[in-house]
């Protein structure tokens, strides 16, 4: 008897495993990986599974990555204000639920977002082979974020590349490489060349004004 209820607690509440689920309307979503579902009249924030995108603005000591935006809006076009099933994995350190959303029509956007390249696998704690599939296809067809051919993770981005990096006093510029920070504007930059690494190593997010990972679009287009 004693095990018989042990199991149903197993089942039934997160804290035992996690193995639960829930279904609910998304009411907010942060970046593209992280959005909020109601759950009982309360707000859950969800943290993706296995998968991490490129990280949105935090303020200006946390600047944005390119294709950061538009996996948030990718993101938001699917579940914005939908009902949803939440498979819920495990609880992280900060508190966050972590699970896989899943929609509609069976698919979930933690794989949704990495098939249309606006996601890495996050191979610290991905276990879904399919994943790494979606991943291996989305940056052969050079799709979203594997457009740029040295493309920063977001575990790099937030620990070294962007986050980490020491910022000068110039508004909007850091510094992680010699040349970071010596220019702003998109009428400073004399190819497209220059303009990705700006944007891209020194997170001069501003060049990317609409967040589609291209920066300065009359040099790039």
């Amino acid at each position: 008897m004693l095990r018989i209820l042990f199991l149903l607690l197993f089942i039934s509440f997160p804290g035992f495993g996690y193995a639960s689920s829930f279904t609910g309307k998304v009411v907010k979503v942060s970046d593209g990986d992280t959005i909020q579902v109601l759950n009982s009249g309360k707000a859950v924030k969800i943290r993706l599974a296995e998968i991490d995108c490129p990280e949105t603005s935090h303020g200006p000591k946390k600047p944005g990555q390119p294709f950061g935006q538009a996996a948030k809006k990718f993101a938001l076009a699917l579940v914005g204000g939908k009902t949803v099933r939440v498979d819920v994995v495990t609880r992280d350190r900060y508190g966050r639920t972590v699970g896989k959303v899943v929609l509609d029509d069976g698919s979930t956007l933690n794989k949704r977002l990495v098939e249309a390249g606006l996601a890495w696998v996050y191979r610290r704690y991905a276990k879904d082979p399919v994943l790494f599939e979606l991943e291996k296809t989305a940056r052969a067809a050079s799709r979203g974020l594997w457009s740029d051919p040295n493309p920063v993770p977001p575990w790099e981005w937030r620990h070294g590349a962007g986050w980490g990096a020491k910022h000068s006093k110039a508004p909007g510029a850091t510094v992680s490489d010699s040349r970071c920070g010596q220019k702003r504007y998109c009428k400073e930059m004399t190819s497209c060349e220059e303009a990705k690494f700006y944007l891209n190593r020194c997170g001069l997010s501003s060049l990317d004004r609409d967040g589609d990972g291209v920066p300065c679009e009359k040099l790039c287009r």
